[in-house]
């Protein structure tokens, strides 16, 4: 997996970290890990889509998307 973690970003108490997947046909996989917590209480949730796309920037961007999304629902776990 290529994490972007560059392009990682803290929202909130959560670290966002997208990366992209290359795929053999040439397309990426987004996924994204989100990150709560300190030390031995840190808690990391990964996300792997299903969407294909012909950019890693673009796969990148579709994973930033979707965790800022995540974030904003109701009820979200602390």
């Amino acid at each position: 997996m290529n994490h972007s973690f560059s392009l990682s970003q803290v929202v909130g108490k959560y670290l966002l970290s997208p990366g992209s997947v290359p795929m053999p046909d040439g397309h990426y996989t987004a996924s994204l890990s989100i990150r709560s917590g300190h030390g031995t209480a840190t808690h990391d949730r990964v996300f792997r889509f299903v969407p294909q796309f012909r950019s890693a920037q673009a796969a990148v961007a579709y994973a930033m998307e979707q965790g800022m999304c995540l974030l904003r629902q109701p009820g979200l776990p602390a």
